[in-house]
């Protein structure tokens, strides 16, 4: 059995390099969305580390999120409190359509509002995110 192994040789990414991590998939789809949390806040800490401007959203069913993220004793509890104030909220329409909205309000996060979507409350603008030259992550 191999053990796991840390690179030696970290890459450092350019002091200009602006990343946002999206987080769409659903709490409620088991493992595999558990794998897909994990990895966004990782990718979000490794790139804080090198220097990079960070920010994480939850959006879809991803704003069911952070009210579980913020409870002690989920496992990715220690990890998402190392990267939490890169945060920049939660999508407020669909926090509403997925009844999200009270969890994240209580986790301490702001609903984003930026992106005027008929029939709802308002949702990030990743449009806004490109413009300001973030390289987009969906997870």
């Amino acid at each position: 059995m191999n053990a796991c192994r840390t690179d030696s040789h970290p890459v450092d990414a350019p002091t200009t390099t602006k990343v946002a991590v999206l987080v769409f998939s659903d709490p409620k789809a088991g493992d595999e969305a558990l794998g897909r949390v994990f990895n966004a806040l990782a990718t979000a800490f490794e790139f804080r580390q090198t220097g990079a401007e960070v920010t994480i959203i939850f959006q879809g069913t991803g704003t069911r999120w952070p009210a579980m993220l913020s409870a002690p004793a989920h496992p990715l509890h220690t990890l998402f409190n190392q990267v939490r104030d890169l945060v920049a909220g939660v999508s407020c329409g669909c926090a509403d359509v997925f009844g999200a909205r009270e969890g994240a309000v209580q986790s301490g996060f702001d609903l984003i509002t930026d992106h005027a979507v008929p029939g709802t409350s308002g949702l990030p603008s990743v449009v806004s995110l490109s413009a300001k030259q973030f390289t987009i992550l969906t997870f």
